[in-house]
């Protein structure tokens, strides 16, 4: 278990098994994506009437999906990849009612997340754990936050887990659901 310091966060520390790859099928449903706007913008060229609907409605179409296609290239077709196992890490952000603030904190700290426990996830709240955790649930990382008027601000440190830690947040977050 690695820590970092309280005012960084998740999202912007670095740790030397989590690496951000471009996907390959993200790559290529943005291309797709790009090449079918570019393709329908283009059509509207060979319509005869170019004040119909179709053609203005096939370059409203062509433009919205370059548009897309552009945002998904640039901005969506990255994944965090856990090296060890080459798993995917997906990014996700559970909230709580204040009143689990210093539960929540020991358990972050001690780095042992019972199944058992009574803490009940809230689609807002107070308290919010951000958790970056890899599909084969071999990798954690955890922060928490507390909503102080108009943002989060950090509780504690980026705590970092593996292997059966790492799996034991990955039942906890399923049971507090």
């Amino acid at each position: 278990m690695a820590t970092q310091t309280v005012n960084t966060t998740i999202l912007t520390t670095s740790h030397p098994d989590i690496a951000k790859r471009t996907s390959l099928s993200g790559l290529i449903f943005s291309s797709l994506i790009l090449l079918v706007g570019v393709l329908a913008f283009v059509s509207t060229f060979e319509i005869a009437d170019h004040s119909s609907t179709l053609s203005m409605g096939l370059m409203v179409l062509g433009s919205g999906m370059f548009l897309i296609g552009i945002f998904r290239l640039f901005w969506k077709s990255k994944e965090v990849v856990y090296l060890p196992t080459g798993s995917v890490a997906r990014e996700k952000s559970v909230f709580f009612d204040l009143k689990y603030m210093e539960q929540l904190k020991e358990m972050v700290k001690s780095g042992t997340f019972p199944t058992d426990a009574n803490l009940k996830g809230e689609a807002s709240g107070n308290i919010r754990m951000d958790v970056v955790l890899s599909e084969d649930k071999k990798f954690a990382a955890v922060q928490l936050f507390q909503f102080v008027p108009y943002t989060y601000n950090p509780i504690t440190s980026v705590q970092y887990f593996t292997n059966g830690e790492a799996s034991a947040i990955a039942a906890f977050l399923s049971k507090c659901r």
